[in-house]
């Protein structure tokens, strides 16, 4: 969507010379992304090894800086995850660590540390599974998702950083409950290939699709149409007519959510009766083709 409505805005589809390309490397940055806030985490984690160390090394060290606790440094969740091959692969990638400044690392171990969450995980004396994961995810929840000023670190990095970060934080939940995902198949080839044909196709089927919305803007002033709501469009009747193994009603759902999410107040109405609209008509002209999928027994 993003990338179909900078090659509308520029007025020319040659703007953008490969779109496939552009894609990819969008896919890319979200794949960064993800890497870097898991890198982010575990480095805040592993500071505790710095902190104590720097502490030890003052001239006249007191009592408690001979004897930081270190515990979360040896969190047996971040060392599943060090010692990941697919952690390994997207670090010699994308190199989060020439982006991530330490600066911003001991501050958020500083601010981690005063709280009683973390205060409750170092008094345990065991390593449960349990509070290894949940002192991980505290740290991402409170400390690095929910601190205005780290978002907008982050956010100078990263320009798809407001589209992404909630599809990436469920990412990097999920990854935390489940650490021996391979996480350089993030995309998938089935996902790659339904992005790729749905960008294709709007850009090949625009003509098509634009003779089938024209006529349902008469009760619109079409002059007055978001952009995005027009792409929003096409991309939904693309959806319907050339991908039999989604449900209409799925993606005519999908589209009115987007359009609530990222256009105007009255996009959501809009999409919703437009698309329905020609959905109703395509089905009673037998152009939509379906392919159902019924629950078998073994």
């Amino acid at each position: 969507m993003q990338l179909l409505y900078v090659i509308e805005s520029t007025g020319e589809q040659t703007a953008i010379k490969n779109p496939v390309d552009e894609l990819h490397k969008q896919f890319d940055k979200s794949s960064e992304l993800f890497i870097s806030l898991l890198y982010y985490i575990t480095e805040v984690a592993r500071y505790a090894e710095v902190d104590a160390k720097q502490r030890a090394s003052k001239n006249i060290p007191t009592y408690e800086d001979l004897n930081i606790n270190i515990k979360i440094a040896g969190n047996e969740l971040i060392w599943k995850i060090l010692e990941s091959s697919s952690y390994k692969k997207l670090i010699e990638q994308f190199k989060p660590e020439n982006f991530i400044d330490r600066e911003w690392v001991r501050k958020s171990y500083n601010e981690l540390v005063e709280t009683n969450e973390y205060k409750t995980y170092i008094a345990l004396q065991s390593r449960e599974p349990k509070q290894e994961k949940e002192i991980l995810e505290f740290i991402f929840t409170h400390i690095v998702a929910a601190n205005e000023i780290i978002e907008s670190y982050f956010e100078e990095k990263f320009a798809n950083w407001q589209d992404d970060i909630e599809m990436i934080g469920q990412l990097v939940m999920q990854y935390l409950q489940k650490p021996t995902t391979n996480i350089t198949q993030m995309m998938t080839k089935d996902k790659w290939e339904y992005a790729k044909t749905l960008l294709t196709t709007v850009l090949d089927k625009k003509k098509y699709t634009l003779e089938l919305i024209n006529p349902k803007l008469k009760n619109w002033d079409a002059d007055r149409v978001a952009l995005l709501d027009m792409i929003i469009l096409q991309m939904g009747i693309c959806e319907l007519l050339y991908f039999e193994t989604i449900p209409t009603k799925v993606t005519i759902n999908e589209y009115i959510d987007l359009a609530k999410d990222y256009s105007t107040p009255q996009s959501g109405q809009f999409v919703n009766g437009i698309l329905d609209n020609i959905h109703k008509e395509l089905t009673a002209t037998g152009k939509i083709h379906k392919i159902e999928f019924k629950n078998r027994k073994a």
